[in-house]
């Protein structure tokens, strides 16, 4: 029988709240060595391995969340922690340009692909806040909108696999900052051990520990979570946008800082963008998983102000980057300085707004 988090006082959810958030923090600084080790054995490229590898595994705590939350009748935790995850890893890149502190972090990426994924992120986001404001029609148990968010997620990983090889920019200066698979910073011993099969087999073995480890804090934080927003009074439309969305992207932040520091900055980006596309994908999860008429059309001005906070701040790091501009302010870039502005008011606002969650 599985724990009722509910019946635990509030200090000792807190506890385990925070106790699965620095699991899941260690657990995901340990997936961007595996992934680059994995790159150099086997000669994918950084956005490849950041949309398939990082993003995938990433994504558990908020699977975890998602299908706890959903199978609990608790739509709203379960969207709102979906949207909450897309505005905050885009917020999470801003406080990437921050810690990294040399250029700005938009300015170093020589990839195109990562517009392309930008673009398809404020696609699929714009397009979920238009059937919130619309409504849904059930289809086979789920929702019209949630299909097309399953096979939009479908059609955007094949649209980005075929991007793979396009011809790389050159970095803001005129450098080519990142390196093929086979030249990529921090690869380590390991990295070069890892052209052996047996080592590679090793390496998914450890992947695969890890992403089990998420998993599970995933789910402590998700149940901890509920019962926080339940105690506190604040509500899950705001504790799944901003406290169990900030647990969750723990793991993204770890990977993307980890990269960054690596040189790793396609991968560190395209980490985060997948994951995203990912969240939007989750929508079918939800919906598939809830009871009684589809999740989507059942939303309201809270869950929607909330995509549409992911969107500008999606567009605002993909003018960024499409941008190429190495100025920065404060040790970050002006596109990230404007990400953080424009987050923490939207956080603002959307606490006004948390008595509307549906």
């Amino acid at each position: 029988m599985l724990l009722d988090f509910s019946t635990l006082p509030l200090p000792l959810n807190l506890v385990l709240f925070t106790t699965a958030a620095v699991v899941v923090w260690f657990a995901g600084s340990r997936l961007t060595f595996y992934a680059d080790a994995i790159s150099n054995a086997t000669g994918i490229g950084q956005a490849a391995i950041g949309i398939m590898l990082l993003a995938g595994v990433t994504s558990l705590p908020e699977i975890g969340v998602t299908a706890t939350a959903a199978i609990a009748g608790d739509a709203d935790l379960a969207l709102n922690n979906l949207f909450g995850s897309i505005a905050l890893q885009v917020a999470v890149l801003a406080m990437v340009d921050f810690l990294i502190g040399r250029r700005a972090l938009t300015a170093a990426v020589s990839d195109p692909t990562v517009i392309l994924q930008g673009s398809l992120n404020v696609i699929m986001i714009s397009a979920a806040a238009a059937a919130m404001v619309i409504g849904d029609v059930s289809v086979f148990g789920v929702g019209l909108w949630a299909w097309g968010a399953l096979a939009a997620y479908v059609a955007c990983v094949y649209i980005l696999s075929r991007g793979r090889g396009r011809r790389p920019w050159l970095a803001a200066g005129g450098e080519r900052v990142e390196r093929g698979p086979a030249g990529e910073q921090g690869g380590g011993s390991l990295s070069a051990a890892a052209g052996e099969p047996e080592a590679l087999r090793s390496l998914i073995v450890k992947t695969a520990v890890v992403a089990a480890i998420i998993l599970v804090a995933g789910y402590v934080v998700a149940r901890s979570g509920e019962a926080i927003a339940e105690q506190t009074g604040l509500g899950s439309s705001f504790i799944g946008f901003v406290l169990v969305a900030i647990a969750t992207s723990l793991p993204e932040l770890s990977t993307a800082l980890s990269a960054a520091r690596r040189g790793l900055f396609t991968m560190a980006i395209s980490d985060i963008l997948g994951t995203n596309l990912i969240n939007i994908a989750m929508i079918f999860l939800v919906d598939l998983l809830d009871t009684g008429e589809p999740v989507i059309g059942r939303m309201g001005p809270f869950a929607i102000f909330g995509a549409l906070l992911a969107v500008v701040l999606t567009a605002l790091f993909q003018a960024g980057v499409a941008e190429r501009r190495d100025k920065s302010i404060l040790r970050m870039g002006y596109d990230s300085v404007l990400v953080l502005i424009v987050y923490i008011g939207g956080i603002v606002l959307l606490y006004t707004l948390r008595s509307t969650g549906t």
